[in-house]
C-alpha cells in the first residue's frame, strides 16, 4: 500500500525536484524561464514544504516557503497528489500577482516535464529525448529512494539496516561507477558516464546529484542508457542483468542489497 504522506513527498521533492535537472538538460525548457525570477512555495498541511527558486533559466529547490513569491497551499497530502496527477487545482495563498506565471509557465514546465518522465513510445527513438527522459529518470529515482528510505515503513526498515557510507548508482563505464559529468547531449562531456550517489549516515538518507568519486562505498553501475531505461521500465531483471554483466555491483554489497529493497518501492510509489 502507498503511504499517501510519502507520495506527496515524492511528488514534491522527486518529481518536482526534478525540474532543476530539466532546465539544465533541455534548452528548450530553460528558454520557456529564461528571464524569469520566482519562488514558488508548496506548504502541504500534514505533510512536506518545499520552494521551487527559479531565475534565469535555471532552478533549485529548498525546504520550507521562507522568502517564496507565491504560496500554494494544500489542505492535505491527498490534495497535492491529486495537483501532481493533474485533478486538482492548487490554492494560492499569497502572491497572487503571480498566478499567471502558475498558468502558463510553470504548467509548461511541468507538462514537458511530464513528456520525459512518462513518455509515448515513439518519441523514445529519438536518441536526444532518449537520453534525457532516461537520465532525468536516475534523479528521480535516486531522489525518490531517500524519501523513501526516510519515511515509508517499508523503506525504513531496509534503511536501517544500511551501514554508513555512499552508494552510487550510475550510467556508463563499464568498469565501475561513472563519477563526473553526463552524458551525451545532457549537455556536459560526452562519455564520461552519469552518476548519482544515496548517502547513508545513522540510517538516515541523504541524495547528492553530483557526487565525487572519493569515499565509495559501493555502487551499482549500469552498462549504458539502454540498460538503464529497460531496468527502470521494468523490461529486465536487475539479478539477470548482473548475470549477463549488464550491471556490476561493487563494494559493500549489502548496502547495495538494501538500497534495492527500496528501488523496489520506489516503483510503487511512482508507477
Amino acid at each position: 500500500m502507498k503511504d499517501t504522506t510519502v507520495l506527496a513527498r515524492c511528488n514534491l521533492f522527486a518529481i518536482l525536484g526534478a525540474i532543476p535537472h530539466l532546465l539544465a538538460l533541455d534548452p528548450k525548457a530553460a528558454a520557456i524561464v529564461a528571464d524569469k525570477k520566482i519562488k514558488i512555495g508548496f506548504a502541504i498541511h500534514g505533510g512536506p514544504s518545499a520552494t521551487l527558486a527559479i531565475e534565469n533559466g535555471k532552478a533549485s529547490m529548498y525546504r520550507g516557503t521562507k522568502g517564496c513569491s507565491i504560496k500554494l497551499y494544500f489542505s492535505s497530502p491527498e490534495k497535492f497528489n491529486a495537483m501532481i496527477e493533474g485533478k486538482a487545482n492548487p490554492l494560492p495563498v499569497s502572491g497572487f500577482q503571480h498566478i499567471a506565471f502558475l498558468t502558463h509557465e510553470f504548467t509548461a514546465l511541468t507538462d514537458l516535464l511530464t513528456a520525459y518522465l512518462r513518455p509515448a513510445p515513439e518519441r523514445l527513438e529519438d536518441p536526444v529525448f532518449f537520453e534525457r527522459s532516461t537520465t532525468l529518470m536516475l534523479y528521480v529515482i535516486g531522489r525518490a529512494v531517500v524519501q523513501i528510505g526516510n519515511h515509508d515503513k517499508v523503506g525504513r526498515f531496509s534503511a536501517s539496516n544500511i551501514t554508513d557510507g555512499k552508494i552510487i548508482l550510475a550510467i556508463g563505464r563499464a568498469n565501475g561507477p561513472a563519477i563526473g559529468p553526463a552524458i551525451g547531449n545532457g549537455g556536459r562531456e560526452a562519455g564520461r558516464g552519469l552518476a548519482v550517489a544515496v548517502h547513508a549516515k545513522s540510517h538516515h538518507l541523504l541524495f547528492n546529484a553530483n557526487p565525487t568519486p572519493d569515499h565509495v562505498t559501493s555502487s551499482m553501475s549500469f552498462a549504458d542508457l539502454h540498460v538503464a531505461r529497460d531496468l527502470f521500465d521494468g523490461r529486465i531483471n536487475a539479478i539477470a542483468a548482473v548475470g549477463l554483466g549488464h550491471v556490476r555491483v561493487g563494494g559493500m554489497v549489502s548496502q547495495v542489497d538494501n538500497v534495492n529493497r527500496i528501488l523496489d518501492r520506489v516503483s510503487l510509489y511512482l508507477t
